[in-house]
């Protein structure tokens, strides 16, 4: 920024300027002068610039560029910035040999007075500062030093160079914006970060060529050491294979010998099995004689048992009858009993009526309790359509299945045609203890058994679908329980087990039932055994089904079913969201309910006094009944003694009878004794001679397998020896399998690598730009090339006089080692070059190392410079950014930028890219010299430096005609853009030179115009007093009538 001074003018033959600026910042421009000879423009000129905006209007050819030429060539900028010369003698005033300009800077320590003469005969100049001859390098570093920037397009913009701001490049653009308002060190660190990455990829270059000849090295000695090994396993494989013909010529011999003996143990069971079949011939026969034996003792017992049992019949039959005899002579004479018979009739008669006065109250109690049963069962039933919560439920039955309901209301009145119990469908006869937790019921249980009929027996099912399904048409379902109840079954895990994964409760405990009910969905849908859970047992499901192994679970919303393959034995789950509850959300009335127990308590109460009513009848008819038989009783015990002596007569009469058959039925215990016993003699001289036959085929069979217990140890020493040599042979097979196994790894190892040496080989002669017929360069065969750092490593021999391709190689290690099996000892030249060789490739190595080092530090330096360089700069392109696109937004057009690059690590190819867009209907594109035109251009570049104006650090800033070619809208916009812009506090003094202006434009208080005249009729320099024409015009203003 600038403050004003004064300036003495210069010779008549120097055409010169002043200009002033204001401010606070340091390195504003405050006075200078400058030539343009080219237009023969001034003599001399001073120009005094304010602070802020500085509006330049002058029609052309009056010399407004001259000011930007003074500027340029007095702060050391070259005539070619300008782009209207290439002499800085150009620019001085034709006719004239001499030309200055000065032009003075603020600066918090002192302003800074540079003074330049330009000597056109010579084409140089002399340079001042503050008076003091100094030199142009001084200069440009005191110039440097304030941040002025004379060729930075970003900064200052000549007429001439307008329309190459859009020529600029992205590079060039990125590194002109860091020159003009990053921080100083911001460019420093970009140079650094190309300079950097140009020495990594030197240096990868040179390590990547080394590396990969050493690797080709490396990976071919692989190759050879695999090679080696796989032809000794394959000698390894030859011997295992010999040594395995005699195992197995001594398994076939014994082979053979197992076979004999095996059928000769065969030919032995044979014989064997012959023998044993005769003595169990024999000893079924001697089997058969003792029984035969057996048989006829039995026979001799029972006749004599018969004839002891005859004899004792005997016995009894005559004592029976003397017994009959001494009764019947014994008994009373018949008197007269019918007078003692007709009282008993009376008595009968008597207690005949009062069972039936007994009979007729049993009849009134048994009414009684009729009316108060069906009472109870009329407040029963009240009672059941509460807990089957009947009054809701049944109008969601009847509204989906009419059918069950229909059928509801037919067994309601017809209960009483079944014998057992008949439950209601499930859905009325379930009441939920809370109704949140009825939707994993209705998902449980399916819908056609939610509405089927439960029954005890099955004769009454079958009585129920006959009069609902055959003559009535209705299509319902129906069940039966099971028979032993399954409702008070135990889960086969406890719940306090489950708690841990979020269970609290099994199904069956989230409601009421009847007891049929309960049991028939304990039996089939398992719901003793089903555990519901919570949100917490759906965070850790996996955790459940491999820990519980539960096969169905609910969480809060969803059901689980685990299953296990039957083919894979793996576990499979299935997951599906629950429905809402549509059946079992209604709750009981219980305060009803309560009065309706009441008052089926005091039905009970008035049934048990008919109950004890009806016992004490019960005791009072058993009483009467007990005195009617007693009577009986005697009444027929009077009658029979009146028939006893004639049925005592009929008795002996009858036993005489049966003694006499008995006492003719005569047997001879003697003759059939002697018989059996003759015929067991018989027996017996058969059975010896059996025995004696059975002792000689059973030593026949004893020796025979005593024969066979020796083959068949003989037969358990070959296999043992066989099994022996089969162990020994696996081994050995399972041993050479092992060795064939990494013969095959090792061959195809060979060939992985002999097909990387080849992949090698060919990188490295893309790397050395090598054809298929060049051979490898000297410098890769005998030393290490030149590096960035100008060291030099020793030569190593790693590849010299080596062929070229690995087929070569192998013929040459092959021939080698035929010459090495032939020496009895070791050439000490070959000593020496293998020594030498390795201490190369150990040199080599080395050097790499240091290389690699080297390349990481690079590295390491990228990695802190880009830090320190990218991210303020893509905050301050962001800044830019913003302001550029606010700017375009207040003309209603659209416009961008951003910070382009390729490739992230090309710190050489980033730029700034700057797209725009004028019109709604096409896309952003880039600011190019060609696809907009040449007003949008300048709008885009005018909106740009203006974007840059607010984060600019450079002291001032000059703009020459880039108005031209706009139209007035955009003039209009832009002009107040810098107007607002440029007016600010704390901004870059601003130069705007423009030959016209539009009309009405709007002005701040703030900016400085200065109105450039020229022609032969201007007034001289010297004569022109700008204080005299002021207070003339103020005279004039005065005495002007009011």
């Amino acid at each position: 920024m600038a403050t004003p001074s004064r300036k003495t003018s210069t010779p008549s033959s120097l055409a010169s300027k002043r200009a002033l600026g204001g401010g606070g910042g340091e390195g504003g421009c405050e006075s200078g002068r400058e030539l343009k000879p080219v237009l023969r423009t001034y003599d001399v000129c001073e120009v005094s610039p304010g602070p802020h905006l500085n509006m330049i209007i002058g029609a052309n050819g009056t010399g407004k560029s001259s000011i930007v030429c003074a500027i340029c060539l007095g702060l050391a900028g070259k005539p070619a910035f300008m782009g209207r010369a290439d002499k800085v003698g150009f620019f001085v005033k034709r006719g004239c040999s001499k030309g200055m300009v000065e032009i003075e800077l603020f600066r918090n320590s002192g302003n800074l007075t540079i003074t330049r003469e330009i000597d056109v005969a010579k084409n140089q100049s002399s340079w001042f500062i503050n008076k003091k001859s100094t030199t142009q390098k001084v200069v440009e570093e005191q110039v440097a030093a304030l941040n002025i920037q004379v060729g930075n397009l970003c900064q200052f913009l000549p007429q001439d160079k307008v329309g190459e701001f859009a020529k600029l490049s992205k590079i060039e653009l990125l590194e002109a914006t860091e020159k003009s308002i990053g921080p100083p060190e911001m460019h420093r660190y970009h140079c650094e970060l190309k300079n950097f990455r140009e020495k990594e990829k030197q240096l990868e270059v040179f390590i990547n060529r080394q590396l990969i000849f050493i690797e080709y090295e490396n990976v071919r000695q692989e190759y050879e050491e695999v090679k080696l090994a796989r032809d000794r396993v394959k000698e390894e494989v030859r011997k295992l294979k010999e040594g395995q013909i005699p195992m197995t010529r001594r398994i076939e011999e014994i082979e053979g010998q197992r076979h004999s003996l095996e059928a000769r143990i065969k030919e032995k069971a044979t014989d064997i099995k012959e023998t044993s079949q005769k003595c169990k011939q024999k000893q079924d026969i001697i089997e058969r004689k003792d029984k035969q034996i057996e048989e006829l003792q039995q026979a001799l017992i029972v006749k004599q048992n018969q004839e002891h049992d005859r004899q004792r019949r005997i016995s009894n039959t005559r004592k029976m009858i003397e017994d009959l005899q001494n009764e019947l002579k014994s008994a009373e004479n018949c008197e007269n009993l019918q007078p003692q018979i007709d009282a008993i009739t009376n008595d009968l008669r008597r207690i005949q009526d009062e069972k039936a006065s007994c009979e007729g109250e049993v009849f009134d109690k048994r009414a009684e309790k009729e009316t108060l049963e069906k009472e109870k069962k009329s407040v029963g039933d009240n009672i059941v359509r509460f807990d089957n919560l009947m009054n809701q439920k049944e109008d969601k039955l009847r509204q989906r299945y009419r059918d069950t309901y229909d059928a509801v209301l037919w067994l309601r009145n017809n209960r009483d045609k079944f014998k057992q119990r008949v439950c209601e469908p499930i859905m009325l006869t379930i009441n939920m203890k809370d109704n949140k937790n009825a939707k994993y019921i209705e998902n449980h249980i399916s819908s056609n058994d939610l509405r089927a009929f439960v029954f005890e027996s099955q004769e009454d099912m079958e009585v129920f679908l006959k009069e609902i399904r055959d003559n009535k048409k209705l299509r319902v379902n129906a069940v039966i329980a099971p028979k032993s109840s399954y409702a008070d079954k135990a889960p086969s895990r406890s719940l306090n087990d489950l708690r841990q994964y979020g269970f609290f409760s099994y199904l069956r405990e989230l409601f009421d039932a009847p007891d049929p009910v309960m049991s028939f969905l304990c039996c089939h849908y398992h719901i003793h055994e089903v555990p519901v859970g919570t949100e917490r047992t759906r965070e850790k499901i996996e955790r459940v089904i491999q820990e519980t192994r539960l096969k169905q679970m609910y969480t809060a919303e969803e059901k689980y079913v685990v299953k296990t393959s039957f083919y894979s034995n793996k576990v499979i789950s299935s997951n599906t969201s629950l429905k809402v509850a549509q059946f079992l959300t209604v709750t009981v009335d219980l305060e009803q309910r309560r009065h309706l127990e009441e008052q089926l308590k005091e039905i009970n109460r008035k049934l048990q006094a008919v109950e004890a009513g009806l016992i004490a009848l019960y005791e009072r008819n058993k009483h009467l009944e007990h005195k009617d038989n007693e009577l009986r009783q005697k009444k027929k015990e009077l009658l029979e003694r009146k028939t006893k002596k004639r049925q005592l007569e009929q008795k002996i009469s009858s036993k005489l009878e049966s003694l006499k058959l008995m006492e003719q039925d005569t047997c001879n215990l003697e003759e059939e004794e002697r018989k059996a016993s003759t015929r067991i003699k018989e027996i017996n001289v058969q059975k010896a001679k059996l025995v004696t036959e059975l002792t000689s085929f059973v030593k026949i069979c004893t020796s025979l397998h005593i024969q066979k217990v020796d083959l068949i140890l003989q037969n358990t020493t070959v296999i043992s020896e066989k099994n022996k040599l089969e162990s020994d042979y696996m081994a050995v097979s399972s041993q050479l399998r092992l060795t064939e196994q990494h013969f095959i790894e090792l061959d195809e190892s060979r060939q992985r690598l002999l097909q990387k040496c080849k992949e090698l080989m060919k990188r490295a002669r893309q790397v050395c730009n090598l054809g298929a017929e060049q051979t490898v360069p000297q410098e890769y065969q005998t030393q290490v090339p030149t590096i960035p750092n100008g060291h030099n490593s020793s030569p190593p021999m790693a590849f010299q006089d080596l062929p070229n391709t690995l087929d070569e190689i192998d013929a040459l290690l092959t021939e080698e080692r035929s010459r090495a099996s032939c020496f009895t000892g070791l050439n000490p030249t070959v000593v020496e070059e293998y020594t030498k060789r390795e201490e190369e490739i150990e040199q080599l190595t080395e050097e790499l190392k240091i290389k690699k080092v080297e390349l990481d530090k690079y590295r390491e330096n990228i990695s802190q410079v880009k830090e320190r360089w990218l991210n303020p700069l893509k905050e301050l392109v962001e800044k830019i950014n913003e302001k550029f696109s606010n700017f375009f937004s207040s003309m209603q057009c659209a416009g961008e930028v951003d910070l382009h690059t390729e490739n992230e690590e090309d710190y050489d190819k980033y730029g700034i890219r700057i797209r725009v867009k004028f019109r709604s209907s096409t896309q952003l594109h880039e600011l190019t010299p060609h696809h907009q035109s040449g007003g949008e251009r300048s709008v885009s570049t005018m909106l740009y430096l203006m974007a840059l104006q607010e984060l600019n650090r450079c002291p001032f800033r000059v703009v020459d005609e880039i108005n031209q070619g706009m139209d007035p809208i955009n003039e209009r916009r832009v002009f107040e853009m810098v107007v607002n812009t440029a007016c600010k506090e704390n901004t870059s003094q601003y130069f705007f030179i423009t030959p016209k202006l539009l009309q009405n434009l709007p002005y701040s208080e703030k900016m400085t115009v200065l109105f450039v005249y020229n022609g032969p009729h201007m007034l001289e320099p010297n004569r022109w007093n700008l204080k005299a024409f002021q207070r003339r015009r103020r005279r004039i203003t005065f005495t002007q009538p009011q």
